[in-house]
């Protein structure tokens, strides 16, 4: 299921994020994979339950795997900026077909150039 599109742009322009997260947010949770992966940098790295993903193609896979598996949705509840705007944590509710659905989750975004090299998703 896909979330509506209005009420996800109202909810990411409440919380004051900036273009490249909240195009994160909403690219993932609109399941865009191809404009979600090209958000990250050529060498960019996903750490997420244990795992690595590098570059573009591989966080692609991994979000596609994500998304049929688990069938997430992300709701962002906070923000902020650390490091001078290099780094972001949105916190949020992620709810889907997964045990101890829904658990709250911090998506640490590191920013350079434009784009995201570094992604960590943790409790």
């Amino acid at each position: 299921m896909k979330p509506n599109r209005n009420t996800a742009m109202m909810l990411l322009s409440a919380l004051s994020l900036l273009p490249l997260p909240a195009a994160y947010v909403l690219h993932m949770n609109a399941r865009e994979y191809g404009a979600f992966a090209d958000l990250f940098a050529p060498d960019a790295v996903v750490h997420d339950e244990g795992h690595e993903h590098h570059g573009p193609a591989a966080i692609r896979a991994w979000i596609e795997e994500a998304h049929q598996k688990y069938q997430p949705m992300f709701e962002p509840n906070s923000y902020k900026e650390e490091d001078s705007g290099c780094v972001c944590v949105i916190t949020g509710m992620v709810s889907g077909n997964f045990d101890g659905s829904p658990i709250e989750l911090k998506h640490r975004l590191t920013i350079l150039d434009g784009k995201i090299v570094g992604l960590r998703i943790t409790v």
